[in-house]
């Protein structure tokens, strides 16, 4: 009776393991709160091998969602317009936005991690990927006028 016990439960942990669906869940970028000198904190997830690598991808996601999308998930009264609003700007200033992004890049100059706390980093583990969920601030003010002396925006 206990071996069969055990069996059943083995097998109800391994059933509910591949029944967990990580697609089902939101992976949207979520303003969390507008700061009074204009920088946004930001729930947002990232996708790598590792959590580290899966962190600065959730850092990249976050400014680059600030830059070319907007944020429209969160708090009624924080939907965000994108700072860069030219048609196709990555496209067009791929070459700067290329080494902007790159690993250690300039981008890290606009992102922080000043507000996250105790246990606000979701971690999923998949086969071969780690999904992280972490809270940022994004200091929009300071990316604008990057933006503005670099004369990708006006």
């Amino acid at each position: 009776m206990r071996h069969n016990w055990l069996l059943f439960t083995v097998l109800t942990v391994i059933l509910n393991f591949f029944a967990f669906d990580a697609h089902s869940q939101s992976y949207e970028i979520e303003c969390l709160n507008v700061e009074q000198d204009g920088s946004q904190t930001l729930r947002v997830w990232g996708e790598g091998r590792n959590k580290v690598d899966a962190v600065e991808q959730a850092k990249k996601n976050a400014v680059d969602e600030i830059l070319f999308h907007g944020v429209l998930k969160g708090n009624k009264g924080y939907n965000q317009r994108p700072i860069v609003t030219v048609v196709n700007a990555r496209e067009r200033y791929q070459e700067y936005f290329d080494s902007f992004f790159m690993d250690k890049g300039e981008y890290t100059n606009y992102v922080s991690m000043k507000d996250r706390r105790i246990g606000s980093t979701v971690k999923i583990l998949g086969p071969t990927q780690v999904k992280c969920c972490i809270t940022v601030r994004v200091l929009c003010p300071q990316l604008k006028a990057k933006l503005k002396a670099d004369g990708i925006i006006k």
